[in-house]
């Protein structure tokens, strides 16, 4: 019998808003599109597996 060992694929980042310099916390494979809490800038937009991010990606949290 073959064990498959599954891992968490799918991880939170935290970004750095590329016009207002907020961090914020957003979901890698966000289903919707994510703006920043502050400005309204898109962070990142849904492309089917994980989102397209369009913000400076600072560290990986898991």
């Amino acid at each position: 019998m073959v064990r498959l060992i599954r891992e968490n694929r799918s991880r939170f980042v935290r970004v750095r808003c590329p016009d207002c310099e907020n961090e914020q916390i957003i979901f890698e494979k966000a289903s919707t599109t994510v703006d920043c809490a502050v400005c309204g800038h898109v962070l990142a937009e849904p492309r089917g597996g994980n989102a397209a991010i369009k913000a400076e990606i600072l560290a990986q949290l898991e």
